[in-house]
C-alpha cells in the first residue's frame, strides 16, 4: 500500500477527535463521501482494519492534541 497523502492523513485528525464523516467533511470544506475516501485511503495506507483503529494513526503523528479544542 502507498503512503498515506497529506490530506488522506488530515482526514484522520477530526476522525481521532471523535467527529463523524459528515463532521469532518465540514471541517475541511469537502464532500462527505470525498472524506469517506480520504479516510478509507488512510485507513488503508496506514494497515488498519476498521475506524476505531484510526484514532491510533492520528495521536502518533501528534495530528490530535488530547484535551485540545478541534474548533
Amino acid at each position: 500500500m502507498a503512503a498515506p497523502t497529506g490530506r488522506e492523513t488530515e482526514v484522520l485528525e477530526p476522525v481521532g477527535r471523535g467527529l463523524t464523516d459528515a463532521e469532518a467533511a465540514d471541517r475541511l470544506f469537502i464532500g462527505e463521501a470525498t472524506a469517506r475516501t480520504h479516510l478509507d485511503r488512510a485507513m488503508a495506507g496506514f494497515g488498519l482494519a476498521g475506524r476505531a483503529q484510526a484514532v491510533v494513526p492520528a495521536y502518533e503523528p501528534e495530528l490530535v492534541t488530547p484535551g485540545a479544542s478541534g474548533g
